[in-house]
């Protein structure tokens, strides 16, 4: 089931992407703990999708693919690395990541798989992740690389407002431990690497970052990028697809 955010005249819903993805149904409320459908029914094409959830923080995953970790200049951690977005970085598909061109001189994009978590859970043992996970999506952790690099710790780097698009809908029915993840820039390919190389897998992530901290439904978990990291330029369009989710593409614009 693939769970929509929209937008349509003065108010947001969510919904379920039904009939080849070009119509949106209405639900009741919030889809976790079961979907209740409201009657409406709208072309996809008349709706805005936005962000499919709001989350009360994003927990993200460094050098999570050894090739990454290579290019970055070391070695992959033995455990993984945390660190955490604010959720005011949240933007959906097809809205501007604004380059803060005051405070940065290179913005990279990195295409994410994303774990949306379904209920209140902590202490979430590695064979029961699944139980608490709602579904997927795409995501771009945007780095703003020589602050970073500067800083040493990363929240001003991947703090940015708009440096976490994530969309363009959940999909709550899928295997992730194989699909085909890009990211192009322009069309251009940047990013190929399946999630199968993972060097912590998802159930382990969930587990590990549940003994540190409560995680609450609509908590999102970036499970790291590949290698093939790279620099973003005003006016360049962004693109993350991953296999069985879809396509997230985002317009970088001036922030100053």
């Amino acid at each position: 089931m693939r769970i929509a955010r929209f937008s349509k005249g003065d108010g947001v819903a969510f919904g379920v992407v039904e009939e080849g993805g070009e119509v949106v149904a209405r639900v009741d409320g919030h889809p976790f703990g079961g979907v209740e459908f409201a009657g409406d029914r709208y072309p996809l094409a008349e709706v805005r999708l936005v962000a499919p959830m709001l989350p009360s923080k994003i927990v993200a995953v460094g050098k999570n693919y050894a090739d990454h970790a290579r290019e970055m200049g070391g070695e992959a951690p033995e455990e993984p690395l945390i660190f955490l977005k604010p959720s005011t970085s949240v933007v959906g598909p097809g809205e501007a990541i604004a380059y803060p061109s005051k405070l940065s001189q290179r913005v990279d994009y990195e295409g994410e798989l994303a774990v949306v978590i379904g209920r209140l859970c902590r202490d979430v043992p590695v064979e029961r992740a699944h139980e608490v996970i709602f579904g997927y999506t795409c995501a771009n952790d945007v780095t703003a690389r020589d602050l970073q690099q500067r800083d040493g710790q990363w929240s001003r780097a991947k703090g940015f407002d708009t440096f976490c698009p994530i969309g363009p809908w959940i999909e709550t029915d899928l295997d992730p431990g194989d699909l085909a993840l890009t990211t192009s820039v322009n069309g251009e390919l940047r990013q190929s690497a399946r999630t199968s190389l993972l060097l912590h897998d998802i159930p382990a992530l969930v587990a590990y970052v549940s003994a540190v901290m409560t995680l609450l439904p609509g908590d999102v978990i970036l499970t790291g990028t590949p290698a093939g990291v790279g620099p973003l330029s005003v006016g360049d369009e962004v693109s993350v697809g991953i296999e069985g989710i879809g396509t997230l593409t985002n317009r970088v614009i001036s922030r100053d």
